[in-house]
């Protein structure tokens, strides 16, 4: 039963691409940009391995329960180091009419050159793809859920394509999320100096980035 390995997942946001999605930051990250929001998510070694079926069944069940359900995201890490597997994730879950989005630090012109069968199958997969590695000395949010001014969004199918003359309207927010245990955790685009004031808190606070 083939398992992707997960440093985290929100099953209801929309602070992670258009309307209220479920998000999956995978774990394990090759390109480890300088300034990176998510170093904890680059080892390999980390994070836990959850069955492809368990996390769709999880995806029905939320379904379920939010009929405004828009998609699922693929970012964390790099999704495209495990690329097979959320292809296969992808596919069943875009039969459910759900849309998918995927994060990259790849550039697209690197995807799609390189021949590679698990990269072709994702994004086969993808409705919107927002790619390219984040670069600290062009950081600028002022795009939606884009973290620096080389990245670039890519309709890959017409889901969204309408939504591109719509982005200028769109604001970068964060979630915090306050849990039983008297933990915190944030998600959403940031600027460094507000992660760096919610970590000098001095709570238990967990961040991922988009």
């Amino acid at each position: 039963m083939p398992s992707i390995r997960i440093s985290r997942i929100v099953k209801k946001t929309r602070v992670e691409g258009p309307g209220l999605r479920y998000c999956i930051w995978v774990q394990g990250c090759p390109i480890r940009c300088e300034g990176c929001f998510n170093p904890h998510t680059w080892s390999f070694s980390g994070g836990t391995l959850v069955k492809v079926d368990d996390i769709f069944d999880d995806i029905k069940t939320v379904l379920a329960e939010t009929p405004g359900l828009e998609g699922v995201t693929f970012l964390g890490g790099e999704p495209f180091s495990q690329a097979a597997t959320l292809s296969v994730l992808a596919r069943r879950v875009r039969k459910l009419g759900l849309s998918i989005v995927t994060f990259t630090g790849y550039e697209y012109e690197q995807l799609t050159k390189a021949n590679n069968e698990a990269w072709n199958a994702l994004l086969k997969e993808t409705d919107l793809l927002i790619d390219g590695p984040y670069i600290q000395s062009m950081h600028d949010l002022s795009r939606p859920w884009i973290g620096s001014k080389n990245q670039q969004y890519r309709f890959l199918t017409d889901f969204y394509k309408p939504l591109a003359k719509k982005l200028p309207a769109i604001s970068n927010k964060l979630e915090i999320r306050i849990h039983p245990d008297g933990s915190v955790t944030v998600n959403g685009m940031a600027e460094p100096l507000h992660l760096q004031m919610l970590n000098k808190l001095g709570l238990n606070t967990k961040i991922e980035s988009g």
